[in-house]
């Protein structure tokens, strides 16, 4: 039996625990249905699945000492991140956890390629993380279990895990329901490992691309950030693993897109902020009900948002009524004294940043560091026993609501052997990187015929590479490389050979960022024997782009050409005659100009996973019909920076292709290379049958939108049918056009299917003079499209 626990928007279903090997009652402290967590050999409240959450919690505070209480504000990192011992050992007695802990993140879950006989395997990894959660429930006074946390932005976090695309890659699938079975997958291995909390999804938004972390974003629109963040956020959530969404709050927009140490002072207007920045994470909570997030270490107009009432507490509780709890990004308290400079000291840090409203410190060293000084503070009266009632209220809540109180254990280990890395998880992988897959150009080289073909050229240094852009996911994958991929669907009757060309970065990286290098013997030597190959070969394929070195946190960079002297390598490339791809596997938008200009065919495929070499060669075979759409903007040059969707009208004059396909205007550069929601099919789609109803509504009404796609082409293809809304006439300025929905469809040849939408109150609503959420009367345009500037229909409704 199961009990069904509600609140505001989340279900998590809670099981009774009824012992850890398959359901056999176990002697001591485990009875059937509940556990005797503080040993007395009574069923208190906070023991009983029965009794509601909000009580399990009062009884359980009320036996609580300063000490425990203070202990569930803290994380412990796992083992050789923190942690020394892999195992539970009798110094843990002694230990300041020896009162418990609020979680433990990344135990032994190999993030750093640390293998050992405890996360050989999926069965072994299980066995140790319930053997630490084992000391808490029975070595611990009251035996609050710990809440096991690790991240899991593509894929968990766990050594064995299944492995999925960039965030960034899975963003320009469009899809609610590939997110969804995202989500499930890792939920489910994150169950089946004993972890109950995973610090995803990234709800930034990607408006800056020289920022290093924007592979591990959605893409830069809100309303599209928003829609998949809620998807995953409900997946992982419904299935008792507490969704931990990041980063709170204003945080991708660092000044000059600088990242590292450097990330503080965003410039952004507070009505952008509210409209673009916070609207995934205000949806993350509202209409998802996440039960975590994390602070982040910048600040928002002079004040750190570690130590910000407003964001912490007014915003994301009074309004928002986020009823979870929130850990900082690592050094957000200490940096409250050596970045911000608004505490003292540690202690005064402490003070400042409990006071806000952050409820657990999560930082890269012991406890003791953060749990010393605040038990001081709270015998100093500067911390009153009310708010840190509160804090440890909203931890222990999160616990009961995630099930840790009923079920501490993995029941069955050796399941977790069956569950990780599955056959259908892979299945759901190689989708999301068939998905996820943008043709950006096709000048009617692509797909490839096979027949017509006897050599192929697999060039660059992005062509034969077998690791994946690291950070937040399994660590260290098995890939499918583009020529791996290329070479089994060749087949033995086309010959297929390699050649790397050249390096991501080069030797002078990365100064050669700013200043020009010419090659040396060893380089260009590269670079020829590519010419060589290409001219010996019918077809010639060249994978470039980004490594871990030039993308990923605190890797931003000061501009959007290829890295190294790969732009070098494709123009060399070129002078052989023969027909070129180029494959992009990055994580960041490029300015590729010159490759645009000459290119016959550009696929971006982004970090795209352990099958993205799989997917690529069926891409470039006809196999996979790209259905892909961008999440981002791709500027011309840095100089246009920021440069984005939605815009302020005429902040970007002359955006997109369409009327000056080469993008130069009369006396300057204007226009986007790609603009938003750009991407290209082997078949051809017709928007017809706009229909918008009511015609006239009241503030706060919805209105119907549908409009009918055919496949007009030869070949099955999908469409994602994008809706936009323009508000014609407003007492403030708003953007040209806000996205307010998109549909994923799979057509079949001459097939037609009706797409439907609705327009709520949220999408036409604006803060106003006095910065009020308001609809205002009025018209609004309706526009839907394939990109967000080749719009095919309009329409208009009216606000009285």
């Amino acid at each position: 039996m199961q009990k069904i626990i509600r609140i505001g928007t989340l279900a998590v279903s809670a099981a009774v625990f009824i012992g850890q090997f398959a359901g056999a009652e176990i002697s001591g402290i485990y009875h059937n249905g509940w556990i005797d967590f503080n040993k007395n050999g009574v069923k208190d409240p906070y023991e009983d699945p029965k009794v509601g959450v909000e009580q399990r919690i009062d009884n359980l505070l009320k036996q609580m000492t300063v000490e425990e209480k203070t202990c569930q504000l803290a994380t412990l990192y796992g083992y050789r991140k923190v942690l020394k011992d892999i195992m539970p050992t009798a110094k843990w007695k002694h230990a300041i956890w020896k009162d418990g802990i609020a979680n433990i993140d990344e135990h032994n879950n190999g993030r750093h390629n640390e293998k050992n006989k405890h996360n050989a395997t999926p069965r072994a990894l299980a066995e140790n993380i319930n053997a630490v959660q084992r000391f808490f429930v029975e070595e611990t006074r009251l035996g609050i279990p710990a809440d096991m946390t690790t991240e899991g932005i593509r894929g968990l976090c766990a050594r064995n895990a299944t492995s999925f695309p960039v965030q960034l890659a899975v963003g320009c699938a469009w899809d609610r329901k590939l997110v969804s079975e995202i989500g499930r997958v890792t939920a489910e291995e994150a169950r089946a490992l004993g972890y109950s909390n995973v610090y995803a999804p990234i709800l930034d938004l990607a408006r800056d691309p020289r920022w290093g972390r924007v592979p591990a974003c959605y893409g830069e629109d809100p309303y599209l950030a928003s829609a998949l963040g809620i998807a995953m956020i409900k997946a992982l959530q419904s299935r008792s693993v507490a969704a931990t969404v990041k980063h709170y709050a204003v945080y991708s927009i660092p000044k000059g897109g600088r990242d590292g140490k450097a990330r503080t002072d965003p410039h952004i207007a507070p009505r952008d902020m509210h409209m673009i920045y916070l609207r995934p994470f205000k949806d993350a909570f509202i209409k998802a009900g996440a039960l975590g997030t994390m602070c982040s270490y910048n600040d928002y107009d002079g004040i750190p948002i570690g130590g910000s009432h407003y964001f912490l507490t007014e915003l994301l509780r009074n309004k928002w009524g986020f009823k979870g709890y929130v850990v900082s990004d690592s050094a957000v308290v200490r940096y409250l004294v050596t970045k911000h400079r608004t505490a003292a000291n540690y202690k005064d840090a402490v003070r400042q940043a409990v006071n806000a409203g952050l409820d657990v410190r999560t930082e890269f060293n012991p406890p003791q560091n953060y749990i010393l000084p605040l038990r001081e503070l709270i015998k100093e009266g500067k911390i009153s026993l009310e708010t840190l009632d509160t804090h440890v209220r909203r931890v222990l809540r999160v616990k009961f609501l995630t099930g840790l109180f009923d079920h501490p254990y993995v029941k069955d280990p050796q399941q977790a052997d069956k569950i990780l890395n599955s056959a259908e998880h892979r299945a759901v992988s190689l989708r999301a990187s068939r998905e996820s897959i943008v043709l950006l150009k096709n000048n009617g080289l692509l797909p490839l015929d096979k027949n017509k073909i006897k050599s192929i050229a697999v060039i660059g240094p992005n062509a034969d590479v077998h690791k994946t852009w690291s950070g937040y996911g399994p660590p260290d994958p098995k890939l499918i490389s583009v020529y791996d991929g290329i070479r089994k669907l060749a087949g033995d009757e086309i010959k297929v050979k390699y050649t790397r060309g050249c390096s991501i970065s080069g030797r002078n990286w990365p100064a050669s960022e700013i200043l020009p290098f010419k090659t040396d013997s060893a380089e260009q030597s590269e670079i020829n024997q590519a010419v060589e190959l290409a001219r010996q070969s019918d077809i010639v394929i060249v994978a470039v782009g980004d490594s871990i070195n030039t993308v990923g946190e605190s890797h931003s960079r000061t501009s959007l050409q290829l890295p190294g002297y790969q732009q070098q390598l494709v123009q060399a490339i070129a002078t052989a005659g023969k027909p070129m791809i180029v494959v992009l596997i990055n994580g960041r938008p490029l300015a590729i100009n010159w490759i645009d200009r000459n290119v016959p065919a550009i696929i971006e495929a982004w970090f795209p996973g352990p099958f993205g070499g799989q997917a690529i060669a069926e891409t470039i075979f006809g196999i996979n019909n790209p259905g892909g759409k961008l999440s981002v903007t791709f500027p011309r040059t840095v100089g246009e920076l920021l440069c984005n969707f939605p815009a302020k009208p005429g902040s970007q004059a002359g955006q997109g292709r369409k009327g000056d396909p080469n993008g130069w205007g009369s006396s300057r550069i204007t226009g986007t290379l790609y603009p938003f929601g750009h991407g290209l099919s082997y078949t051809t789609f017709k928007y017809s049958n706009l229909k918008i109803s009511p015609a006239v509504i009241k503030p706060g009404e919805s209105v119907t939108v549908t409009l009918d796609v055919t496949n007009t082409g030869q070949r099955d293809g999908d469409e994602i049918v994008q809706l936009y809304l323009r508000d014609n006439l407003s007492s403030i300025i708003t953007y040209e056009k806000t996205l307010c929905g998109f549909k994923r469809l799979h057509l079949k040849p001459g097939e037609t299917k009706t797409a439907n939408f609705v327009i709520d109150k949220e999408a036409m609503q604006l803060l106003d003079l006095n910065m009020h959420w308001v609809v205002e009367p009025g018209t609004f345009t309706v526009i839907a499209g394939k990109s967000s500037t080749e719009t095919t229909l309009k329409g208009s409704f009216t606000v009285k």
